[in-house]
């Protein structure tokens, strides 16, 4: 079992989710982030005053998946996400230890479904 955490472009995410759907991951955790990488960031003027705008707007997603489907989910979030250009975002995978459906307590595989 892994974790799968994604940080992608906000106008991204619909392109995301289809191609999640595509490969039959329906799972999905979806939060809204702010940070900075390579772009850092962008001056705007705003009423007269120039303003440096250090950390953008981005979307955390968070997909716990059973080892069969990593590569799936993988290879969607970047098909989704990848305009060739700075700030497409990363993908970090993690092992995850344990799963429990709370409804059920199944735990495991099974809990991810």
């Amino acid at each position: 079992m892994k974790l799968i955490i994604a940080y992608i472009k906000p106008e991204r995410l619909n392109a995301v989710k289809q191609e999640l759907y595509k490969r039959e991951i329906y799972k999905i955790s979806v939060t809204t982030a702010l940070g900075c990488g390579q772009q850092k960031g962008f001056s705007q003027n705003y009423r007269g005053v120039l303003r440096e705008v250090n950390l953008l707007k981005k979307m955390r997603l968070a997909i716990g998946v059973n080892d069969d489907f990593v590569q799936k989910t993988i290879d969607g979030i970047c098909a989704g996400a990848r305009t060739g250009t700075i700030g497409d975002g990363k993908i970090f995978v993690l092992p995850m230890s344990e799963c429990v459906r709370i409804r059920t307590g199944e735990t495991g595989p099974e809990a991810i479904g």
